[in-house]
């Protein structure tokens, strides 16, 4: 890359200790870099989501440093539920987070409808979470987390629920969503295909406490084009993490 990467989050020697638990995570160095999609897999109970927390500011490290060049409101979180609040409609869901920063109502559903369009939800603006399905649910959230155009877009296992054929509908959704305002995401998943298909790197957890086994680049044009899957691009990538995955099942601490 020609450009100095701008780093708009980092771990640093991060450790985190739950009571009760011990260690949950680390020690464990990682930069996200701005623009750039890294995809976070690794056994269950390795810390995953726990780094996701951290890179949000919603938990501190017990050891180590969190460095965020993101600021307020420069964050956007989708979880693996929609948590929409049922009580709202789509429209109101993802003018949400505009009103709370101040944003004029009007204008913030204006921006709601544009962000809904966007996912495909056109005509569903005025539909309660109820009423959507898996998937449109998830385009709702992904919908409310976009409308604040964030720095810093974390995704905790968002397609874990839906079936086979939505959750490569959305992977390639977010990828459009990425490349129309390209900020940095961290996308946590459990399968190995869909962070190769999703990252142009995937780091690779240990199993708990998690600290990284290594980093697999992907070297391959994002949005993916046509026939990604079948590429030796693809395959070459899919087999090198699961290398690093099999030899971070193995590591001890």
């Amino acid at each position: 890359m020609g450009a100095a990467l701008v780093t708009v989050a980092a771990l640093e020697k991060v450790e985190v200790d739950y009571p009760g638990r011990g260690r949950a995570l680390g020690p464990i160095d990682l930069a996200i870099d701005a623009g750039r999609i890294l995809a976070l897999v690794g056994p269950s109970g390795c810390g995953k989501s726990t780094a996701l927390r951290l890179l949000a500011g919603l938990e501190g490290p017990t050891r180590g440093q969190v460095r965020r060049a993101a600021g307020r409101g420069e964050t956007a979180v989708v979880f693996q539920a929609p948590t929409l609040a049922p009580w709202l409609s789509a429209r109101a869901n993802v003018a949400l987070p505009l009103e709370l920063s101040g944003m004029d109502r009007k204008a913030a559903a204006a921006r709601a409808d544009a962000a809904l369009a966007r996912v495909g939800l056109a005509g569903a603006e005025a539909a309660r979470p109820a009423t959507l399905s898996g998937g449109m649910a998830m385009r709702a959230s992904l919908a409310r987390a976009m409308v604040t155009e964030p720095r810093l877009l974390l995704l905790d296992e968002p397609f874990a629920a839906l079936d086979e054929i939505t959750r490569r509908t959305l992977a390639d959704d977010v990828l459009k969503l990425w490349q129309a305002a390209q900020p940095a995401i961290v996308f946590v998943t459990h399968n190995v295909e869909e962070a190769v298909y999703m990252a142009d790197r995937v780091a690779v957890l240990t199993r708990g406490p998690g600290h990284l086994a290594g980093i697999a680049e992907v070297d391959a044009p994002l949005p993916r084009p046509a026939g990604f899957r079948t590429s030796p691009v693809f395959r070459d990538a899919v087999e090198q993490v699961s290398a690093l995955l099999a030899e971070g099942m193995g590591a001890t601490v």
